[in-house]
């Protein structure tokens, strides 16, 4: 059947989203967790960026990553393979290994780790300075003086990719400001 995946313990999944309960009448997306739901088995695993510190899990998970939605999207932090705000993918089931995971260094630091899909995500590089950007811009919203982001060692570029994060948050601890694009392309 299309859309039907059978998994290694047996279980059936329908990859289908969106289609209407022909018993409710009401759309049906069994593809993604509620907005609300901590579900560890749809999430990455933390990563070495995150193993010194205190990772977030239950309603405060919870509680960040509903301020992420709202950054991301009002930033425009969007995956385009997937087309939708990247908080999304915490909560796509089809992708359990992927999303971010956040840890606090202090009360006033937290760090965000991002697993991307695949190894090769191209979009991973501007997907985490995008995410940087954006909490970072608006930290009145979640009250972290600063978000320190990396991408999970899995990717094939992560050293590359993560020294770019190291620079851009250099640059934001000493001038307290998010460097624009432009000024970033200039140097």
């Amino acid at each position: 059947m299309f859309g039907v995946a059978t998994r290694g313990d047996g279980a059936r999944r329908s990859d289908m989203v969106g289609l209407p309960s022909l018993l409710s009448g009401t759309p049906r997306d069994a593809s993604f967790d509620p907005p609300d739901a901590f579900v560890p088995e749809h999430l990455p695993d933390p990563g070495p960026f995150l193993v010194d510190a205190h990772v977030l899990a239950g309603g405060d998970h919870c509680a960040f990553h509903d301020v992420t939605r709202e950054v991301f999207e009002e930033r425009g932090v969007y995956d385009v393979t997937f087309g939708y705000n990247l908080a999304r993918l915490n909560r796509d089931r089809r992708h359990p290994d992927a999303g971010y995971r956040y840890a606090e260094e202090s009360a006033a630091v937290l760090r965000a780790e991002f697993t991307p899909t695949t190894p090769f995500c191209p979009q991973s590089r501007a997907l985490t300075t995008g995410s940087f950007r954006a909490w970072n811009a608006l930290r009145e919203r979640h009250g972290y003086d600063l978000v320190r982001v990396r991408v999970a060692p899995s990717h094939q570029e992560s050293a590359a990719i993560n020294d770019a994060l190291d620079a851009l948050e250099t640059e934001f601890r000493e001038t307290g400001s998010v460097p624009e694009p432009e000024e970033e392309a200039a140097r």
